[in-house]
Formats: C-alpha cells, sequence, structure tokens
C-alpha cells in the first residue's frame, strides 16, 4: 500500500470518528434536555457536565447547563460555570448578565447581581448588533427594566435619542408604563419604523385595543404633540385617526378641516378624510366631507372627479336602503344629469353606467337608461372594454322592454369582440339565459355546459344552477310546460311584471302539484316578496323549502338567504348567526361554506364553527 493511500485512508478514519462523536454528542444533548423538560434536573447536570468538559465553547451546552443548574438551585456549581467563561472571555456582557441572573436567583446576592447589570449596559461601544444582543438577554431574563437602560445608554453615545424608540415603546408598554411606550411610539418613526405613519397606527391599535380609557390617554399625548410642535401634520393625521378609532367621525371632521385651513391644502385632506369614511362605510361622514370640498373648491384641478365619488358614494348608499323613496330615486338621477350635462365627457366612464342602472333599476325608466348607454357607446373618447360592458348592460336593458331579439345581437356582439375574456363570458351566459327564457332549453343546456367550466366563479355558479334547474326539470314525458312557463316567470320577474310572474307560478303549482319544480316556484316567490320588502312572507316561502325540499339542490340557499334577510332587513343579528351556523352544520358540502363561516365569525365569535 503506498504511503498517499494510507494517508487518505488516515484521514478518513479520522474524519469518522469525528462525525460519530459529533453525533454521539448530539444524542447526548437530546438526551439532557429530555430530563430538563421533565423535570429531570439532576439527571440533565451530569449529562451536560459530561459534554461541557469536552466542548466548553459550545453556546448551546453552556446555556442548557445553566439552566438546568438553576432549576436545580445549584447556585454556586452555577456561579462557578460563568466565571469559567469569563475567565477565558473577559467582561463579555452577555456573560456579565448570565453571572448576574445566578447572583440574582440567590436572594443573598442582588446588590451585586445589578451591579453586573450597569457593567453588562456601560460595555456598549456604538455597535448596533451589541446593542440589541444585550437588550434581547435582557429580555430572555424578564429584567425589561435593564433592557430599557441598555437601549437609552445606546441612544445617547450615539447621539441619536429616537433610534430605539420602537423598541423602548414596546418595553414600556411591556412593564405596564402605557403614556410612556405612546409618547416614545410617537417619536418612534424618526428613527426605527420604515413604514411611516402606517406602521405606528398598526402598533397604537395593539396598544390600546378597544379600551376608551387607553384612548383618551393616547388623544392626550398626541394633542401634547402637536402643541409642541403645531407646524408638523403627522401628528395632527394621527390625532384624525384616533377620532375615528373613538367612533368620533364629527371631532375627526374638526380636526381635519383646521388642518386642511393651515396647511392651505385646498380640500385634499378633507378628501382624503372622505375616502377613508368610505372605506368605513361612514358614508355620512363621507358625503359632508366631500360636499365641503365640492362647496369650496370649485377650482380645485379634480373637481369633476370628486363629484363623480360623491356620485358613486350616494347610489351605494341608495342600494343598500330598502326603504328607499321615488323622491330619493329622482333627486339622485336630477344630480346624474347635471353632472353629465355639465361634464359630457364622462359619458365615456362608468359614471353613465351608473346613471342608466339608476334610471333602469330604480326609476323604472328603462328606455331613459337604453338612450344613455346608446349615447355613451358611441362616444369618441370610450374605450374598448367600456363599450363592451355598456353593451353587455344595454342587452339587460333591451331584455326589460321585451327587445330579446336586440339583446341576444348586443350579448353576441360583446361574445365576438371579447372572444377569450371573461367579459366573453358574461355574454355567453346571458344569451344562454335569452335561450332558456325562449324555452330553447336543448341550446341553453349546450352553452351551459361550457360555462359551468368558468375562470370566473360566480359565471361558474350561475350557470351551473341554470343547468341543474333545466335537467332536472325535463320529465321523461317530455312535458315541456311547466318549465317553460316557470321560465317565463323568471323572464317577466326580470321585467319587473312580478304579478304576472306569481300568476304564471301559480298556474304551475296548482295545474302540476307533483313537479319537482315546486322548490324552485318557492324560491322564486321569495325574490318577489323581498323585491316587495314584505321580509315575513319571503322567509315562510324560505322556511317551507327547507321543510319540505330539504334533500334538495336550494336547502342550503333557502338557508343562507333567510339569514341575510334576518341580518340585512331585519336586524336580528343573533337569528341570522344561527342559521349561518346551523348551514354550516347541515350542508358542509355547500357553496355558501366559507361565506357563511365568514359571516358567523363577524355575528357571534363564540358560535363554534
Amino acid at each position: 500500500m503506498s504511503k498517499k493511500i494510507v494517508q487518505i485512508f488516515t484521514i478518513g478514519i479520522i474524519t469518522l470518528l469525528s462525525f460519530s462523536a459529533t453525533a454521539q454528542e448530539g444524542k447526548s444533548i437530546d438526551r439532557a434536555r429530555m430530563y430538563y423538560d421533565l423535570g429531570s434536573y439532576k439527571e440533565a447536570i451530569e449529562v451536560y457536565d459530561e459534554v461541557y468538559k469536552k466542548n466548553k465553547t459550545d453556546r448551546d451546552v453552556f446555556n442548557g447547563y445553566l439552566d438546568a443548574l438553576l432549576a436545580a438551585k445549584e447556585y454556586k456549581q452555577a456561579e462557578k460555570l460563568v466565571e469559567g467563561q469569563l475567565d477565558m472571555q473577559p467582561g463579555n456582557p452577555i456573560l456579565l448578565i448570565d453571572l448576574g441572573r445566578v447572583l440574582l436567583a440567590d436572594d443573598k446576592k442582588n446588590k451585586k447581581a445589578h451591579a453586573l447589570f450597569e457593567d453588562a449596559v456601560e460595555t456598549q461601544n456604538g455597535s448596533d448588533m451589541l446593542t440589541q444582543q444585550i437588550a434581547q438577554k435582557f429580555i430572555s431574563i424578564e429584567q425589561d427594566e435593564y433592557a430599557l437602560k441598555t437601549y437609552e445608554f445606546a441612544s445617547e453615545m450615539l447621539g441619536n435619542k429616537f433610534l430605539y424608540s420602537g423598541p423602548m415603546s414596546r418595553l414600556y408598554y411591556k412593564t405596564g408604563n402605557l403614556e410612556q411606550a405612546i409618547y416614545t411610539l410617537l417619536d418612534a418613526s424618526k428613527g426605527y419604523f420604515n413604514g411611516g405613519v402606517e406602521e405606528v397606527k398598526a402598533t397604537l391599535l395593539e396598544y390600546l385595543g378597544d379600551d376608551r380609557k387607553k384612548l383618551m390617554d393616547a388623544q392626550k399625548a398626541l394633542i401634547k404633540k402637536i402643541n409642541q410642535q403645531p407646524d408638523n401634520p403627522y401628528y395632527s393625521e394621527l390625532l384624525t385617526w384616533l377620532f375615528t378609532q373613538k367612533d368620533d367621525w364629527e371631532g375627526a371632521m374638526m380636526q381635519v378641516r383646521a388642518l386642511d385651513a393651515r396647511y392651505k391644502e385646498q380640500g385634499e385632506r378633507m378628501l382624503e378624510f372622505a375616502r377613508y369614511a368610505v372605506k368605513e362605510e361612514q358614508y355620512d361622514y363621507a358625503l359632508k366631507a366631500y360636499d365641503e370640498v365640492i362647496e369650496e373648491n370649485k377650482d380645485y384641478p379634480f373637481y369633476a372627479a370628486v363629484i363623480v365619488e360623491q356620485l358613486d358614494v350616494k347610489f351605494r348608499l341608495l342600494k343598500q336602503t330598502p326603504d328607499f323613496t321615488s323622491e330619493q330615486v329622482q333627486q339622485l338621477a336630477n344630480e346624474y344629469k347635471v353632472f353629465l350635462d355639465s361634464f359630457e365627457q364622462y359619458y365615456s366612464t362608468p359614471t353613465v353606467q351608473d346613471y342608466a342602472a339608476l334610471q333602469a333599476r330604480y326609476a323604472n325608466n328603462p328606455e331613459k337608461a337604453i338612450e344613455l348607454l346608446e349615447k355613451a357607446i358611441k362616444h369618441p373618447q370610450g374605450t374598448k372594454l367600456f363599450i363592451g360592458k355598456s353593451k353587455l348592460q344595454l342587452g339587460d336593458y333591451f331584455v326589460l322592454v321585451g327587445r330579446i331579439w336586440d339583446a341576444s345581437l348586443m350579448y353576441s356582439q360583446v361574445d365576438k369582440s371579447f372572444r377569450e375574456d371573461m367579459l366573453g363570458e358574461e355574454a355567453r351566459f346571458r344569451n344562454a339565459k335569452l335561450a332558456y327564457y325562449r324555452s330553447d332549453f336543448e341550446w341553453a343546456e349546450g352553452q351551459l355546459s361550457v360555462l359551468k367550466a368558468s375562470t370566473s366563479e360566480l359565471i361558474a355558479n350561475d350557470a351551473l344552477y341554470l343547468s341543474v334547474l333545466i335537467t332536472e326539470n325535463i320529465p321523461p314525458d317530455s312535458n315541456y310546460l311547466p318549465l317553460e312557463r316557470y321560465a317565463y316567470a323568471d323572464l317577466l320577474l326580470f321585467q319587473n311584471k312580478d304579478e304576472e310572474a306569481e300568476k304564471l307560478l301559480d298556474s304551475i303549482a296548482t295545474n302540476f302539484p307533483e313537479h319537482p319544480l315546486q322548490d324552485d316556484i318557492l324560491m322564486m316567490r321569495s325574490d318577489i316578496a323581498v323585491k316587495h320588502r314584505e321580509y315575513e312572507k319571503a322567509l315562510s316561502f324560505l322556511q317551507k323549502i327547507y321543510e319540505d325540499h330539504g334533500k334538495d339542490v336550494l336547502a342550503d340557499d333557502a338557508l343562507y338567504t333567510m339569514a341575510e334577510i334576518n341580518e340585512k332587513y331585519l336586524g336580528k343579528k343573533e337569528e341570522a348567526g344561527k342559521l349561518y351556523a346551523q348551514l354550516i352544520l347541515e350542508y358542509p358540502g355547500s357553496t355558501y361554506i366559507q361565506l357563511a363561516r365568514k359571516r358567523v365569525k363577524e355575528l357571534d365569535p363564540d358560535i363554534n364553527s
């Protein structure tokens, strides 16, 4: 055997032995930790002592050994262990803290322990890494006051009192000094938070929760800061936000108004407040804010855009108001008209689509809606997408007035222009529904079978529902009459001919009492009742679906709709929560399951869903 081969062989043996020793040491450490976790501290100490003698530089071994000694109250042995490390690393601040921890555990040596903690704090040299290590070490042994001293010492040494404001604020909060935590937090963004005001808001929410007294304390702290720095908008913005957290939107508006005037912002701050109020669904305050911006800033470069935002909120509010009046609808329609007459360029924007929807769906004036959309489609500034959406909407309103072929033409044009787009799928679905209205069930089913695989969950679900309605209600004797009547009733309902629709539904229920359409008829009756704000009547129809057709496809729809009616229209939150929970328990495969879980959590977090 050559000398070189012998060398390689020897190196291999040494490496294997090294790996073996390392593996054995790892097993010993695992065994020591197991003893420690079981409370068998004596056995843990024996194993750690054996490993430590072989490897005194391993920090994990040292820490485990020290923890075991302290748990066993072997203070002298623990002190000797740390002092041995200090002999190897004199002045190491982490070891000074470890020694102080040992002495503190031994009640007789508290004074010396605190002296060591002070020494550890003063070992800092300006290194951020060292400062963080020392502070985190103090936090790990529950010496938060010394962690604070560490950050204070470093800040003073570096001449930047804001450098560690963030972690200091959290430590003040942790130690129960909320006032100081808030004051320090307000300074934190100058050196700690990269996210600025939003991150400070998130931390404040963490500190304050929904405790109104804490909110008042934070408000006082902010007012004090504003008085100290009246030209700093940062604190004023936080105070405005804090008012909204107290649900004092009036106070928030007053604050915003004052700031807007002080900094000559021409309504921009008030506009941001309006948008924030919309986001928080505080529509009344949003509308007040929009009014002020519009009234006082007519020369504002985006004046028209602000009116658009306000109209959008007004329309949204109307749609959420179950008992809106015809006068309210007409007033909003007049506002849309005045705006579009003044800014004709908006005939190529979604504003005209909203105005058309208001006319067709709420003012019962589909002919006006058609006129508006036809003008919008011809507008030279209209984009392809805008024209496509307008044509879809126009097709719907053609259906409303009975111009079925014109509607089909509009849908087909959109289908052709957006063949590979979701808008095209929406157009194909609406054409399939037209075929269903006309009793061309075979053609409709062919289209729906493709649309069931749509990338849009909404289109896929609608296509699935209509497909199931058709396939499950064609009897073996091929008597299409009940389904034809039902489809026509569906069309009449879409056209707001509710009385005629109900008469057709009556004729099906009377002449075909055993037909499987009975649950669908009840569902359509509930839709009509909701439309006319007859909510108790709607609930009775839905309850009958649940009781008499509990195993059919509409049972989960009925439960979900009952819950929605109780929540949105009757204000019965508790009853709604029970119904959502019932749906989750009885119909775990329902497509409504995620929505129901969300509603249960929001209405009653104590319900275990």
